[in-house]
């Protein structure tokens, strides 16, 4: 089991630190709300995954791979979503904000500065994109049994790495808000914001596109 453990981390590393769509969330969530709100946005995603590995553990992701119709509907929910997200972060940046200037001095001051941070709904928005990126259930279905030892329960054992994917991604996370937190004095000035939203917005569109071109 040691040797499993071992080796998977090494894979997961190389996971965590993959661009997706889960770290742009991280990111755009830290520059518009805070360090706080990057961390929960984290934490959902984290949330997410554990659904995964339990649907995993379940056989529920071997469905997912297997089943055609039950892929494409999570994929085009998915895309439906990514979409959404990034048509949302074009709006924002064409919007008129009259107190963009204040929020932008409330962030060089300290953590604060941005939205009131809601925790519920920055969860949500980590979990469900991590959710209905139908890739990750694959991933996770064709990954975690070959890490699994034949002698082991299974369910403990794939969220045992779940949890050793969630730890790496959380210091991942971790990493992008301070670094993003680091650099919010520049970033939330209006003019920078509006063109970190454009490109936020075209990251999360393209992400779409690329899922719908996938095929299961």
């Amino acid at each position: 089991m040691l040797a499993s453990l071992l080796a998977f981390t090494v894979v997961a590393l190389i996971l965590t630190v993959s661009p997706g769509p889960d770290t742009v969330i991280v990111l755009r969530t830290t520059v518009s709300s805070g360090r706080r709100a990057g961390f929960l946005a984290g934490l959902g995603v984290n949330l997410g995954c554990y659904a995964w590995g339990v649907a995993t553990a379940l056989g529920l992701t071997a469905l997912l791979a297997a089943s055609d119709v039950a892929y494409t509907a999570v994929r085009i929910a998915g895309v439906a979503y990514l979409v959404w997200l990034g048509v949302r972060a074009l709006w924002n940046a064409r919007r008129a904000v009259p107190a963009e200037a204040a929020e932008a001095a409330e962030a060089a001051n300290g953590t604060g500065g941005g939205p009131p941070v809601r925790a519920l709904a920055i969860m949500r928005t980590g979990f469900v994109t991590n959710l209905l990126n139908p890739k990750v259930g694959v991933i996770y279905m064709t990954l975690l049994p070959q890490f699994v030892p034949a002698d082991v329960p299974v369910l403990p054992a794939t969220l045992l790495l779940v949890t050793i994917h969630n730890l790496l991604g959380a210091a991942w996370f971790a990493i992008v808000v301070l670094a993003a937190s680091l650099m919010r004095r520049g970033l939330s000035r209006p003019v920078v914001r509006r063109r970190m939203e454009q490109l936020t917005g075209l990251v999360f569109i393209g992400f779409g596109i690329r899922l719908a071109a996938e095929s299961g």
